[in-house]
Formats: C-alpha cells, structure tokens, sequence
C-alpha cells in the first residue's frame, strides 16, 4: 500500500521503497518560487533520513516540467529600498542550498522530465543523479534572453555536459531537444511520452533493490573525488573500498555471489 501526503504544489507518494514527488504548481509552470522551493527542501531532507525511502523520483504535472525562478516575485521584491537585492541573495542562496541537498543525499534521485525544463529548471534536472525524458521534452538554460546570465544553473550543467556544450546552450538560451540532451550527457534515456513513467519507475525499482548502504557510500563517493586531482581521487576511492568491504552487505553480496543465490541486504 502506498503512503501519500499531498499539498496544493508538491504531491508525494511512496511505494515500494519509492518516493515518488510531483511539482503541481501548473498555474506557475513549477516555478521554483518560495513556496516551492522551502517544500522541496524540507521533503529531501526528511527523505535522506527515511529508512523506508530507497529512490526519490522527481516528476512534474502540466505544460512545464519547471520553468526556473518565478520572475514575478523577482520583479515584486525590486520595490525594496535595496532594489532587491537581499531577496536576490537569500533567493539563490536557497535554490543552490536545494541542488546542493539533492547531490548530497544519500538516496538516488532520478529526474521524470515529460515537457519543457528551463534556467533553475534545468538546473534541478542536472543536479538529479538521473534523468529520464519524454522524446517530446525540451531543455534551456534561457536567462541571458532576459538579460539574466544563467550563472547558478550553470554549476550544475558544467559537471554533466562537456564546456563547449555548455557553454552554447548559456550563450543562445537555444532549446535543445531530449535527443540532443541525451547525446550531450543531461539526461540518460528517452521514451515516449505514453512510456515515460513506467520506464522511470522501472529504473527506480532496479536501484531501490540494491543495498542502500552500498548505494549511499556509492554516490556520496562519485562526487567527492570527482572534484579531486587524480591521484588524491584514487587514494579516496581505495579508502571508500577498503571501508565498504568491511561493511556487512559486501560480505553478504560476495558470498552470495559465489555461492550462486540472492544476495539479502541488511542495508548496513
């Protein structure tokens, strides 16, 4: 049975060890506006320390799977004697504080991208560990349209795709199609719309049936030594084998393995 909790703009469900989370501010297009933005913080946060939650999946109702800050409480907090600026702060202190919970919690979080991902929307896809799209789906970093450099969508874009490709989706705030997001690295696959969500939740159950412990020391170590020099990434990721192999599922999955059974995760 699955548990539910809803609210008027983030709809959540957990089944099968799978948080599933829905943006559902449509009239918005998902805008990552306050409100948003503080739900979406305090629900990974209380995910990463679920022991029920295996996989987060982030999808999206209506027109727009994200379409980035809501530039009207932007324009609105330009009436302040400071002109906005310590909204401006405290606004893009929080996106990138959200990014950085979703890289750093220890669940795997797969994007389900079904129409348009824009500036901090795209950025949300990017940060995600995966992502799947609809063959339909189209994909921007915009701002520099508007005057408005896309510089913190940027942060993550540059750690999934390559310079020059990310460098001419910032400087034409060009769309780009889902084919060419999967052939630059945003996203992993492409399905039909039709087929989006059983084969999201397909990948989701795949990962959600290994060892959370392993998966937790996985990812955590992927993006620590990616940002390291190569010979200090190699003497972490020889610590992090050494530490996982002392731990009970590797034993358990090993034995398993030569012992030519299913392994039983104790999660530990």
């Amino acid at each position: 049975m699955a548990d539910q909790l809803q609210s008027d703009i983030l709809l959540s469900e957990t089944s099968d060890g799978i948080l599933r989370l829905t943006l559902n501010d449509q009239k918005r297009r998902n805008a990552l506006s306050e409100s948003m933005l503080a739900q979406l913080s305090d629900t990974f946060g209380q995910a990463a320390l679920d022991p029920s939650v295996r996989v987060i999946v982030l999808a999206a109702n209506g027109p727009a799977f994200c379409a980035g800050h809501d530039l009207k409480e932007i324009t609105a907090a330009r009436s302040g004697e400071d002109n906005g600026k310590a909204y401006f702060k405290a606004l893009f202190d929080t996106c990138a504080s959200l990014m950085q919970l979703i890289v750093r919690n220890p669940k795997p979080v797969i994007a389900e991208v079904a129409t348009v991902a824009t500036a901090a929307g795209c950025q949300l896809v990017a940060s995600c560990d995966l992502a799947m799209a609809a063959d339909s789906a189209m994909f921007a970093t915009p701002g520099v349209n508007i005057g408005l450099f896309c510089s913190t969508p940027m942060v993550a874009l540059s750690r999934n795709v390559a310079s020059k490709h990310a460098m001419e989706m910032l400087l034409t705030g060009d769309m780009i199609s889902a084919q060419k997001a999967q052939q630059i690295g945003l996203i992993n696959q492409t399905h039909s719309a039709a087929e989006l969500t059983e084969q999201t939740m397909a990948m989701a159950a795949k990962i959600a049936a290994k060892s959370t412990m392993t998966v937790a020391v996985g990812k955590k170590a992927f993006y620590e030594q990616a940002e390291m020099p190569l010979e200090d990434a190699y003497q972490y990721a020889s610590q992090v084998m050494v530490d996982n192999m002392l731990r009970h599922d590797a034993e358990e999955g090993i034995g398993a393995f030569v012992e030519k059974r299913a392994p039983q995760w104790q999660d530990r």
